[in-house]
């Protein structure tokens, strides 16, 4: 089947599902593989759960000519093509974001700035990935007038495969860190694979990006670009700059754009969130959102997901940041940290993965750091953490560490806990 036709059977349905559990009334199934299911052995359950139509990729799933199952060579590659076809179809403006750190929190900010003056739709969660971001195109709607698409990467060459599906208007990326060092193979890996989104909009046609000044890295990748900066106060040709005021512990600053200055009380934790904020308001002025309502649109959003969230239990504030973590981020929460006027510290922290052959080299970097602040009491945990010098307080994995919690519960602690999300340190949530 070709993809005009299989875009016909799209417009019938208006809604996509690759999930057989989950399969609203009239929607389409589309049957991908993973490593452990075939979803084509679900194609009729899915039409049996309300599904119009099925996707599948494997003849004998057809075979009895049923009309609602639709063959195709290769699902996941339909999924792809129907998402661009849509895309075109729709002519929705769209803005591509990916980076390091702080790209999902990005995203989230431009979206609640954006939707003081627009029909906004914005990648939900993290699905930034060869799935996730051609399901989310295939939300949009002809009421939507812009669009705000994360895309994510471990492996060379991802982002450019991703612009190809989203081919967006304008593009971010919030910054370049060292993180999946195992896939990329170098920092080096890291740039060339981020700065995929800068080459398809140069050879594109598509100019405009919207930038950190203040990042080097970012500068040199994005020659014969049309920059509209943002950056710290004292910077040169900034379209927003922005001076830090506290951390006690929610960010406050202010910010600038032609000559009209504004402050701004956040519900984020860390200073490292105010470039993230500082994109939000470049993109929102960018594309006329009054500077008052995008004050308010920064200070009504709350950090959800383990990132960056405070949260207060009986016994202790905990700044959880426990979804992801890297060198870069993990360096750039404890230097917070540090400088947080607040009283009796705690560190609890968790491997950082996917970091190959720089990952005790990486650990014991962090474990410097630690050996230089004052933090009361530092908790380390998983296998990584436990080969730094010298030794901190350590625990194989998060059930020994609750283990220990449960019976000494700490209390009067300001905690910070941060970590891969694979170490599953939001569950101490539960017990501190």
């Amino acid at each position: 089947m070709d993809i005009s036709a299989l875009y016909k059977c799209f417009t019938e349905c208006g809604k996509v599902t690759t999930d057989s559990r989950n399969c609203p009334k009239g929607s389409m199934f589309i049957a991908l593989k993973g490593e452990t299911f075939n979803g084509n052995e679900f194609a009729l359950q899915a039409l049996e759960k309300g599904c119009q139509y099925a996707v599948v990729d494997e003849k004998e799933y057809a075979a009895d000519g049923n009309p609602r199952i639709l063959l195709v060579d290769d699902c996941l590659k339909a999924l792809q093509e129907l998402a661009n076809y849509h895309r075109h179809k729709l002519g929705t403006r769209i803005i591509g974001i990916t980076g390091t750190n702080g790209k999902t929190t990005t995203k989230e900010l431009i979206a609640s700035v954006l939707q003081k003056r627009f029909e906004v739709l914005y990648t939900q969660g993290n699905l930034n990935n060869h799935i996730g971001v051609p399901l989310t195109l295939l939300r949009l709607t002809p009421e939507h007038e812009l669009a705000v698409i994360e895309m994510g990467a471990n492996h060379p060459g991802e982002i450019k495969a991703l612009t190809r599906i989203v081919e967006p208007d304008y593009g971010m990326i919030t910054n370049v860190g060292k993180a999946h060092l195992e896939g990329f193979g170098s920092f080096e890996g890291v740039i060339k694979t981020k700065g995929e989104l800068y080459d398809h909009l140069r050879y594109n046609g598509k100019h405009i990006i919207f930038i950190d000044k203040d990042n080097e890295y970012l500068t040199a990748i994005s020659q014969g670009l049309t920059r509209i900066c943002y950056g710290l106060e004292g910077g040169e040709g900034l379209y927003i700059c922005g001076k830090l005021g506290s951390c006690a512990p929610f960010l406050s600053f202010e910010w600038e754009h032609e000559g009209q200055k504004f402050e701004v009380h956040t519900h984020l934790i860390g200073s490292y969130n105010m470039k993230n904020a500082l994109a939000a308001i470049t993109v929102g002025r960018f594309f006329s959102v009054p500077s008052r309502q995008i004050c308010e649109a920064l200070e009504a959003y709350v950090p959800h997901n383990n990132r960056s969230q405070l949260t207060e239990t009986m016994d202790n504030k905990l700044i959880v940041d426990a979804y992801n973590a890297n060198p870069t981020s993990m360096m750039a929460a404890l230097e917070n940290f540090r400088l947080m006027d607040v009283a009796h510290k705690m560190v609890i922290l968790g491997d950082m993965k996917e970091l190959g052959e720089t990952s005790h080299e990486e650990h014991q970097k962090i474990a410097d750091y630690l050996g230089e602040c004052d933090f009361e009491r530092v908790l380390l945990v998983g296998e990584e953490f436990g080969k730094v010098l010298p030794p901190f307080e350590h625990f194989k994995d998060v059930v020994a560490l609750k283990q220990v919690l449960e019976r000494y519960k700490p209390k009067g602690y300001y905690i910070l806990i941060k970590g891969s999300n694979s170490m599953k340190l939001g569950q101490l949530q539960e017990i501190l």
